[in-house]
């Protein structure tokens, strides 16, 4: 039996979706999460909404805390998102697959629904860094394939 129903509510919606989900690759992750904001619901009922700004930052709220010193890339066919500072930065790596007019993010390792996810063009939540000045741009100069070129993320 649920004890909080969030979690029952996107256990119920998750078993209701289409049998078929179709993953993503890379490019198509790219192409979609950049300059959108990717906003949903996690398995344990929290909501999250993350602007994914073209020059790799994650903007927004993680469901957990508001994000500071985030990052998001693409490695391979997964979206991996980096939280903190370099010293004590965690990763979060995700296959996204698209179902119906949603995605679902499985944890790359496991195959683990981590969440349900709607991808909205542009920043209507108004997503910003409070002129903080964040600290992934090493992690983001070596990762998946992307570089910086300034404050600018640049795409082979």
């Amino acid at each position: 039996m649920c004890r909080r129903l969030m979690p029952c509510v996107f256990l119920t919606l998750a078993s209701l979706l289409p049998a078929h989900a179709q993953a993503l690759k890379e490019a198509e992750i790219r192409a979609l999460f950049t300059g959108a904001t990717v906003a949903g619901i996690y398995a344990d009922g929290r909501s999250f909404s993350e602007y994914h700004a073209e020059d790799g930052r994650a903007l927004g709220d993680n469901g957990y805390a508001p994000n500071t010193d985030a990052c998001w890339n693409t490695d391979g066919d997964k979206v991996c998102y980096h939280y903190g500072q370099r010293g004590d930065r965690k990763t979060f790596c995700f296959v996204v697959e698209k179902q119906g007019g949603d995605y679902n993010l499985r944890v790359a390792d496991t195959g683990r629904l981590n969440a349900i996810a709607t991808v909205i063009p542009g920043n209507p939540n108004a997503h910003g860094d409070g002129g903080r000045r964040w600290s992934c741009d090493d992690l983001l100069s070596r990762r998946g394939g992307m570089r910086m070129a300034g404050r600018k993320l640049v795409h082979p």
